[in-house]
């Protein structure tokens, strides 16, 4: 772990440091830098659930989560896989409750529009997966970006309050705008590195700052 300011940190990955929930980790190297390949459990049957690899030794409540992702689809995963990938926030100790957004990369290209604005979701366990802020708010917490498998994609998250932006690949303005985070503006607890089914995840660079 290297110190970037008081408040800033690059977060390096091994297994000291990181802790499995009901997925399958493993810490390789890609090129020259040191990933965490995370695929979730096959005995998770729902989706939208607290599959991710915790990171330790973190109490997040506001500030800035950047890290760089990357998805393929695994030989078995079923004709509804999207190549899930995501951060998950604000994890309580008992991996009981969090918020999280992820990214759908098969969908930011593909030929039906509706799919496309179905790129990036926003959801909060246990009470909000997609399909009811869907049903409920259809739109709010879905956007469309450009992404594809198979490609590093950076993904920044910034959290004030109740509000939540998520940047892509360094662009000045966000893809997504969360303004409601269901869990308040007053929590805090430990980030993850999360998939869903079908997911063959990688992830590296994470940098942390807390307002």
């Amino acid at each position: 772990m290297l110190s970037m300011n008081s408040n800033s940190q690059s977060i390096g990955f091994d297994k000291n440091n990181l802790e499995a929930n009901h997925v399958y980790m493993s810490v390789e190297k890609m090129g020259n830098k040191q990933v965490v390949k995370v695929i979730m459990d096959s005995t998770v049957k729902k989706s939208d659930e607290p599959t991710f690899v915790k990171i330790k030794g973190i109490d997040f409540k506001h500030g800035t989560i950047e890290i760089k992702v990357l998805s393929r689809l695994l030989k078995t995963a079923p004709a509804s896989s999207r190549g899930f990938i995501g951060v998950a926030f604000h994890i309580d100790s008992l991996n009981s409750k969090f918020e999280g957004i992820y990214l759908r990369p098969t969908n930011g290209r593909a030929e039906d529009q509706l799919r496309r604005n179905h790129s990036i979701q926003y959801f909060s366990y246990p009470d909000y997966d997609f399909d009811r802020l869907r049903k409920e708010a259809g739109g709010v917490y879905e956007s469309y970006a450009d992404m594809g498998l198979n490609e590093w994609i950076t993904m920044r998250i910034e959290i004030k309050g109740k509000q939540a932006n998520l940047f892509l690949n360094n662009n000045k303005q966000p893809s997504l705008i969360v303004n409601d985070l269901k869990l308040g503006d007053n929590v805090s607890g430990a980030i993850g590195l999360w998939v869903d089914i079908g997911t063959e995840g990688y992830f590296k660079d994470l940098k942390v700052t807390k307002y």
